[in-house]
């Protein structure tokens, strides 16, 4: 079939080249025309493993191509998906549908003949029903149908979770859009991929929901993670145990600094804002909120206990800046958080990341506190102590051997063997343990 994407953020652009890979021929459109310049040269402005080589062999198979103009294109598919940014309202925590709106008021003055306008951005309950009323208000003889067909990828791991989802949500309100939509993920169906049709309200709200259930999940587990630390109890041991549940699943049950990137913080908010405008109670959410708000302040007060009370004037490694591994994105990453606070305190904090240190930089600005290195072991180079913020691989093989000996370190992403950095002579703290 032949799809345009507008947008090319993260779920327009994973999106629109995976399905290039399944077979469809895809336009994906962005305002931007110097990231549309750079796709169309191979280069991309994200990173995620193994998107630039599935990007290339969609260029070379002439299944994807790319333009800064959706009034050119739009008539040379039935199908238009918007993945456009829904980003959070800083007043009430809401979801910005700006862009959205823009994308809907466009394709409303240009569309000629059917469009199935499918929803990709994460948009509050009711999105879909504002978006037809948009494209009547501007084009009452235009023939179309809205779906919603939420993304569940995770970054890092982004091109394995279209492939091979665990489901696909769709949200449709007649047959027509059902039929195009089951024909748009036949090749993956076809693997024996659950695709389970809701109405839109539904689809809508699955994404809100599935993020704040996996964002409750860690809450949770970091504050057993605290009740460990004080009663003795190991968390790592305690997560296996109810882990190994089937009620429960052993996923999501890691203890760190909290959560952050592009959708739990802005989905777990805005889902709270909605529950307000329909005067429901989501109290569980709020503690929710709350709890991880509170919890990567409670780890730069953890950091400043074990540095003696007191970290001015002293030197502290944070490895990793990324909100988790295997990712550049920083949004509402923990580690920022602790970063920034230590300099506050009068730390000289001296970071490294393997793919987010330029996203860092542009984010943080000149600031005398803060210092930024190519690689791990200048980073840790006479630090008094040493913080693991963001589970990159490289730092669960740290060459223990070119560190110093004295060094404080502090796992918040529990990586390491216990056992093994004490027997090496180094001080090792880590989260839900002794």
């Amino acid at each position: 079939m032949k799809i345009i994407v507008v947008g090319t953020g993260y779920v327009g652009l994973v999106s629109g080249v995976c399905f290039a890979k399944i077979g469809h021929e895809v336009i994906c459109v962005d305002h931007d025309q110097n990231k549309i310049s750079k796709l169309k040269n191979g280069e991309i402005p994200i990173y995620e493993p193994g998107l630039k080589e599935i990007l290339i062999e969609a260029v070379k198979n002439k299944k994807i191509t790319f333009s800064n103009n959706l009034s050119e294109v739009i008539n040379s598919a039935e199908v238009l998906f918007i993945a456009v940014g829904t980003p959070q309202n800083e007043i009430d925590g809401s979801a910005d549908l700006s862009f959205v709106y823009a994308v809907a008021t466009e394709i409303a003055q240009y569309a000629t003949g059917y469009k199935l306008i499918v929803t990709k951005s994460t948009v509050p309950v009711g999105t879909g029903g504002e978006i037809a009323e948009l494209i009547k208000k501007n084009n009452s003889n235009l023939e179309f149908s809205v779906a919603s067909n939420p993304e569940f990828l995770r970054e890092g791991m982004a091109i394995n979770d279209f492939m091979e989802p665990d489901r696909i949500i769709v949200g449709v309100n007649d047959d027509r859009s059902k039929k195009i939509m089951d024909e748009i993920y036949a090749p993956l169906t076809s693997q024996d991929v659950s695709l389970i049709f809701t109405d839109i309200p539904t689809a809508e709200l699955i994404k809100y929901a599935a993020n704040s259930f996996l964002a409750t999940k860690i809450a949770f587990i970091n504050e057993m993670a605290d009740l460990c630390e004080k009663t003795g109890a190991d968390v790592k041991k305690l997560s296996i145990g109810i882990g190994t549940d089937s009620r429960i699943g052993e996923k999501f049950l890691n203890p760190g600094p909290g959560f952050g990137g592009s959708c739990f913080p802005k989905d777990i908010l805005a889902l709270e804002n909605i529950a307000k405008k329909n005067n429901s109670d989501l109290s569980v959410i709020q503690a929710v909120i709350k709890s991880n708000d509170t919890r990567k302040l409670n780890m730069v007060k953890k950091i400043v206990t074990i540095c003696d009370g007191d970290v001015k004037d002293k030197t502290i490694a944070v490895l990793g800046l990324a909100f988790k591994g295997n990712t550049d994105d920083i949004r509402y990453s923990p580690a920022l958080i602790i970063v920034c606070e230590l300099a506050k305190l009068g730390a000289k904090v001296k970071t490294y990341d393997k793919e987010a240190i330029e996203n860092t930089k542009k984010e943080l600005g000149q600031n005398t506190n803060i210092f930024y290195f190519n690689n791990s072991y200048d980073a840790v180079k006479e630090a008094d102590a040493i913080v693991i913020a963001t589970e990159w691989d490289e730092f669960k093989n740290l060459d223990l051997s070119k560190l110093s000996k004295n060094q404080i370190i502090i796992d918040l992403r529990n990586m390491l063997d216990p056992n093994k950095v004490r027997k090496a002579g180094f001080k090792y703290f880590f989260i839900g343990g002794k």
